[in-house]
């Protein structure tokens, strides 16, 4: 029995034995491991998991989605729109004449309005200089706070022609959504010389220049530096210059009207290429005819550190082609050359607003009217 006793506790020692040997390397191994994954984490910086401001998170939402494009009162603008009208053909009775008339777009057909304006008396075939004059405004229209200007254009002979290009208000939801800024909308104003040319025989088709205000002087700019395009020359009042930087600038709830576009679809850097293509500042080196460019210091709308970048490269790379100048502070800001009394629609004169339009007057008459006859 002691011997039995003996050899099984021998067995049971060894076995023993053999257990705390394996736990021993397993522990050892074990603690090797734990060691450098410890050594790996104290090596890797620390995050810290930010808090998210919902808030702040949806005021800097941008949406790509066309369907959540910005909307509007679609009825309310075009009623405001009949008002515009009604305004129109009141004034401009015995005065001049004046029809809203509709053009088809070279792009797709679309129906583009436009206010067309002429003197009472036409002169024989081509004996008037004409312009296209375009409104400001992302969702924006021509208003009649421009009726003391285009008086003064047709008393010297011109006629202007105002399209309401794709995206314009006061058309409806359809159209408010077919905006294309810095894309189609160029063409439908373009277009507008086409009707002219073929509708008004009395427009000479080699004296026809291009004008517009913020938005406007940007597709006036666009609309210059193409390749070809029908234009003599062109003015670009406190133009839109440079989207990349603007959007920058301006912040999300700007961009909201630009990323959500059908033929945009997201932010500059997202579609850098799209926004260099539309910003007609990388389009200077194709200008080929005169424009002249007008900004003030204290716009707000169109800073003046964006308009800078045009008048900077037009001073650099097309000196001969271009007149520039810089207003300091003008009264009314953005709006300096357009200040309107909104009751009689008489200009509503400051020093700079007189100057600003002494010389674009004159900068067309010296292109466009070298045979202005100055009795009609």
């Amino acid at each position: 029995m002691y011997n039995i006793m003996k050899k099984h506790c021998t067995i049971g020692a060894g076995q023993i034995i053999l257990t705390i040997f394996c736990l021993l390397i397993a522990l050892a191994l074990f603690s090797n491991d734990t060691f450098a994954q410890v050594k790996i984490r104290a090596s890797r910086p620390r995050v810290t998991r930010a808090v998210v401001d919902s808030l702040r998170a949806l005021q800097l939402y941008v949406s790509n989605n066309p369907d959540e494009h910005p909307s509007a009162n679609y009825e309310g603008d075009i009623r405001g729109k009949a008002r515009t009208d009604s305004t129109y053909y009141a004034v401009c009775e015995g005065v001049m004449d004046f029809k809203k008339i509709m053009y088809k777009s070279s792009i797709d057909g679309m129906e583009i309005p436009a206010y067309l304006y002429q003197p009472l008396e036409k002169r024989g075939a081509k004996g008037h200089a004409a312009m296209v004059w375009i409104h400001g405004g992302v969702h924006g229209n021509w208003g009649t706070s421009m009726f003391p200007f285009v008086k003064e254009a047709i008393e010297q002979g011109y006629i202007i022609i105002a399209p309401e290009y794709r995206g314009s208000t006061g058309y409806g939801k359809e159209f408010h959504e077919a905006i294309d800024y810095g894309g189609y909308e160029v063409d439908d104003c373009i277009d507008a010389v086409d009707y002219m040319i073929e509708n008004l025989p009395h427009v000479d088709p080699d004296r026809i220049g291009i004008m517009g205000w913020s938005h406007g002087g940007f597709i006036t700019a666009h609309s210059l530096f193409r390749d070809e395009h029908p234009f003599q020359c062109g003015a670009a009042i406190v133009p839109v210059t440079n989207l990349v930087f603007r959007l920058s600038l301006k912040g999300p709830g700007y961009q909201r009207s630009y990323a959500s576009q059908k033929r945009i679809g997201g932010l500059p850097f997202e579609k850098p290429d799209i926004y260099i293509e539309r910003s007609p500042l990388y389009g200077v080196d194709n200008l080929k005819v005169p424009i002249l460019v007008h900004v003030a210091t204290n716009d707000t709308d169109v800073n003046f550190v964006e308009d800078e970048m045009m008048i900077n490269a037009l001073i650099a790379k097309k000196p001969n082609l271009s007149e520039t100048k810089i207003y300091v502070d003008p009264p009314g800001g953005h709006g300096f050359s357009r200040r309107v009394d909104s009751t009689t629609l008489e200009r509503n004169d400051t020093r700079e607003q007189r100057d600003s339009w002494n010389r674009t007057w004159t900068f067309f008459e010296w292109i466009l009217q070298p045979y202005l006859d100055k009795s009609k």
